[in-house]
Formats: structure tokens, C-alpha cells, sequence
């Protein structure tokens, strides 16, 4: 059997057709066009379905269900989007109902963070776990729990809100209105931030240089000063390793994973991160959950949310939901 994963994100929308060993045979990206509405977006996500599936050679009654991964709160059980902030109008959109009518086969909803980290789970850095927490490191930070091949979702889809659990209790506001949060402290728009200060603060650095010279300030070039040697940059990521560390710490207590995984563009960054993480962790974890853990970066990269979102998708049809 062969399974549709669809990712749907702000700016684009990536699709792919996995089979059922989680290969990848097909994929395509195309531009979201959010700003024309949830409508339209709907049959852009119809449309790259229909185009991966061209792409492997395949015909529709080859492809036995599609999974939908879509950032914002979620009704699973109604298929229904709540919310979604980086899309314009989308509010209570009937997500399933609708892809079900443009494709003609099953389709199944699922939270994007919770598909990509099925994927890592599934076919990348995951692999074998009984137990694995997955972090997306980007603007904001997402999570995902898979846990006995499961992912955890929540009594209400609301679970692995992992970014929001609060390590700092009177610490900076985050964009979800509480303060303190992880996002607020581990994600890369955080570290830009704590960035930006330490230099306005001036703080010599060749930071400095590069901004100056047109460079963006971005988690990409605080990591890049930092493999040069820069000690303000290697501070800033040790900051944040730390903040992430207090955190995952605080999961390896809960749930006792074996692994934990970090994607997104920060993943990259080596033992500038993730040494910093590791220490905080053995520091603060109890001692058996600290040896067992393993924290590493993902391996998938973007194809983590369509190989989660058809694999997601193949074990809610396999196990007879509607949806």
C-alpha cells in the first residue's frame, strides 16, 4: 500500500508518497498562497497531493489514504482545523471533509510538530526508540512524543505543546501570552533576540562586522561566529543549550526517553548546542534517565513532516478510523 503525506505550511506546501516501509517515492513543494484564503489553500493541498502521485507513476486506487500534518489547534476527532495563526481566515475549516471531497480516498488530520516527529520516529533519528521527545527548533518550538509506536496526542489534541511548558516563571512574554516559555528562551528567534541585546549592549564581537556589512542576524550566523571562535556567539549558544537542557532535563524526569531529537536549522550547530544541553541535562536529570538518553540532531530534515503525515495516516487506516 502506498500513503499521501501533505505538510502544510505558511509559505509552502510540501507532499509525498511513502510506502509502506517509509520510502519516500515521490515528492513536490509548492507556494501555499495563504494570503488568498483557507479555500484555495485547500486545493493547493489537492493539488500537490495529485501532483506527487503523477510523480511516482501511480493511479489514485494506489494510494489507500492521505495524511494532512497542519499547524494550529485541532479537533482529530472532527478533522477540523480551530485555528491557525500563519494562515489567514482559518478558523473551524473542515480540513478532512473538504481534501476528502477533492481526492476521493480517506484522509486523516494530523498536528504538523506531532507528524514531523512520527517521521524522525519512523524512518530518521528515532529509529528503535520505545520513548522519543522530538523538538523543532525554528520561530517557534515545536514538539512531538511518540511513545510505544504511538504518538501521544492528548485527550484533546492538545499534547507535546512541548514549546510552552514554562522554565522561567517570571520570565519574558511569549507569543502564546504566558511567560517564561521554552520558545521564549530555546528557540531560534530567541537566540536572535539574546543576540541582538548582548550587541546592543556592545559586546565585541565580529558580529558587529558582519551586521554591518548587510549580513542578517540570524541563528545561522551567531552559529557561524561561533565555529570561528567568537566568544560572544559561543556564550549565546550556551545560553541557550542551557534554557533547552533545563527543559529537556524536565522530559528525561517525565518520561524517560531514549531519545530526544532536534530538528530545525539549529540542530546544525553542533556541539556548540548541543554540549551545553548534554551538561545541563546530566546535571539536573535523575541519574538513569540522564545515562539513557540520547539527544541528537534530526536526520530527516523537511521530508520529517510528509513521511509522518502519510505514516500517521497508514496507522489510523490500518486500524479501521474514519478519522
Amino acid at each position: 500500500m502506498n500513503f499521501i503525506g501533505v505538510d502544510l505550511g505558511g509559505t509552502n506546501i510540501k507532499a509525498g508518497v511513502v510506502d509502506e516501509d517509509a520510502n519516500l517515492l515521490a515528492r513536490v513543494s509548492i507556494e501555499t498562497q495563504a494570503d488568498r484564503g483557507p479555500e484555495h489553500v485547500l486545493e493547493r493541498m489537492a493539488q500537490a497531493a495529485d501532483e506527487a502521485r503523477k510523480k511516482a507513476g501511480l493511479k489514485w486506487p494506489d494510494i489507500a489514504a492521505v495524511g494532512v500534518g497542519s499547524p494550529g489547534p485541532m479537533d482529530g476527532k472532527t478533522g477540523i482545523v480551530l485555528e491557525c495563526p500563519n494562515l489567514p481566515g482559518w478558523r473551524n475549516v473542515p480540513v478532512v471533509d473538504k481534501m476528502q471531497q477533492k481526492l476521493g480516498v480517506t484522509v486523516y488530520l494530523e498536528n504538523d510538530a506531532n507528524a514531523a516527529g512520527f517521521g524522525e520516529y519512523w524512518k530518521g533519528a528515532g529509529q528503535g526508540a520505545t520513548c522519543m521527545i522530538q523538538l523543532t527548533l525554528g520561530t517557534g518550538v515545536g514538539g512531538g512524543i511518540v511513545i510505544n509506536g504511538q504518538v501521544w496526542r492528548g485527550i484533546d489534541d492538545c499534547a507535546a505543546e512541548l514549546g510552552h511548558m514554562v522554565i522561567k516563571y517570571d520570565g519574558v512574554r511569549c507569543g502564546c501570552g504566558s511567560h517564561g516559555c521554552i520558545e521564549a528562551y530555546g528557540s531560534a528567534t530567541a537566540l536572535v533576540r539574546i543576540a541582538r541585546e548582548k550587541l546592543d549592549a556592545g559586546r565585541p564581537s565580529i558580529l558587529h562586522d558582519w551586521v554591518k556589512s548587510g549580513q542578517k542576524l540570524t541563528a545561522k550566523l551567531v552559529a557561524d561566529a561561533a565555529h570561528q571562535g567568537d566568544a560572544l556567539a559561543r556564550e549565546i549558544y550556551r545560553e541557550v543549550g542551557t534554557y533547552l537542557g533545563v527543559a529537556i532535563a524536565s522530559f528525561c524526569n517525565i518520561f524517560n526517553p531514549e531519545k530526544v531529537v532536534l530538528s530545525g536549522g539549529m540542530s546544525q550547530a553542533g556541539d556548540i548546542l548541543f554540549g551545553p544541553i548534554r551538561e545541563e541535562v546530566n546535571r539536573r536529570a535523575v541519574a538513569p534517565a540522564a545515562r539513557r538518553v540520547q539527544i541528537l540532531p534530526a536526520s530527516l530534515g523537511d521530508d520529517a513532516g510528509i513521511i509522518g503525515a502519510a505514516g500517521c495516516a497508514m496507522q489510523r487506516y490500518k486500524e479501521g478510523r474514519r478519522v
